[in-house]
């Protein structure tokens, strides 16, 4: 037989409600917490939500993102800055972008004379092909593409889940999302680290990877139920937690090992878009196995014999 790893036993019997008013409750506690820090708080937006001025970079030189922002760190009045090497449009290609300082309506030209000034000193090479400026309309419309992109993808999660399985299932899936979302813009809220357009990205991410773990501990649920007609709900679903354990765990583990090098050598561009998901995974994780499952025990399931045909709207034999 061949040798697997297994980061749990083979026939675990861990009882996941037998601190529910710890785990649950405190995930519900955290949520409103997380809700407060977010309205009280605000986040801290950057560029793409914020507005500012985008200058793009040309160079015979190589470009070097560290020079390039050791140069601006001089520059009097220079706030939120954001250098990335444009991959594809050029070797030697970078984006500068500088956000508005808080009242303004557009960063002022003598700033963007400065930044250029400083960078010429250390690349006397380099070129400004062009200058953008994003006003806080364009921004703000971006707000909303984004909220609109988290709803549309919840709503569309929610209808597959419904559809693969029950309306009980689909409510307690998407309110373990809603409970990883909520948490992870409460972190970044707390600790007023940047919010922009990558930190959405993350969290769809988290969205798609979140729901992937649920529905893995759903389907093992589903067919116990099929298996043990008479074992009470709450047994059950103990037991599918149980014996998908150790393939939570290894998925976990393993994805976050690949994220945790990410977040050392990846550097400053990708940090904030690793460290969202990072928590995301952690926090999806604990959702699967303490946070969905409870909602749909709280919410019950008709187990009584159904025709086969599927009425009214009965989705479950819809292959995945």
């Amino acid at each position: 037989m061949a040798w697997r790893l297994r980061l749990a036993k083979e026939h675990t019997n861990i009882d996941f409600f037998a601190n529910a008013k710890l785990t649950f409750g405190g995930s519900m506690v955290a949520t409103v917490v997380a809700i407060i820090l977010w309205a009280v708080m605000g986040l801290n937006f950057g560029i793409d939500f914020q507005g500012g001025t985008t200058l793009r970079t040309e160079s015979t030189n190589a470009v070097d993102v560290g020079t390039y922002r050791d140069a601006l760190t001089g520059v009097e009045g220079l706030g939120d800055v954001s250098i990335t090497q444009v991959f594809g449009a050029g070797p030697n290609v970078a984006q500068v972008r500088i956000a508005l300082e808080e009242g303004s309506t557009e960063t002022s030209a003598d700033l963007v004379t400065s930044v250029q000034a400083a960078l010429k000193a250390v690349d006397p090479a380099i070129t400004f092909p062009s200058v953008e400026v994003v006003g806080p309309k364009v921004s703000g419309e971006l707000v909303w593409s984004a909220i609109l992109a988290m709803t549309g993808a919840t709503f569309c999660i929610l209808l597959y889940i419904w559809l693969r399985f029950e309306w009980q299932f689909a409510v307690g899936a998407v309110l373990a999302l809603i409970h990883d979302i909520f948490l992870t813009i409460g972190v970044w809220a707390l600790f007023q680290f940047k919010f922009d357009l990558t930190i959405i990205a993350a969290l769809l991410t988290i969205l798609g990877y979140s729901i992937n773990d649920t529905v893995v501990v759903f389907d093992r649920l589903r067919e116990n139920l099929q298996k043990y007609k008479t074992m009470p709900l709450r047994d059950v679903m103990n037991l599918s937690v149980n014996e998908t354990l150790s393939r939570t765990l290894q998925t976990s583990i393993t994805t976050m090992i690949a994220l945790v090098a990410m977040l050392i050598f990846g550097g400053d561009v990708i940090r904030g878009f690793v460290g969202a998901i990072l928590l995301g995974i952690i926090l999806g994780t604990y959702s699967s196995v303490f946070v969905a499952k409870n909602i749909l025990l709280f919410i019950g399931l008709d187990r009584s014999e159904k025709p086969k045909g599927g009425a009214k709207g009965e989705f479950a034999n819809i292959d995945a």
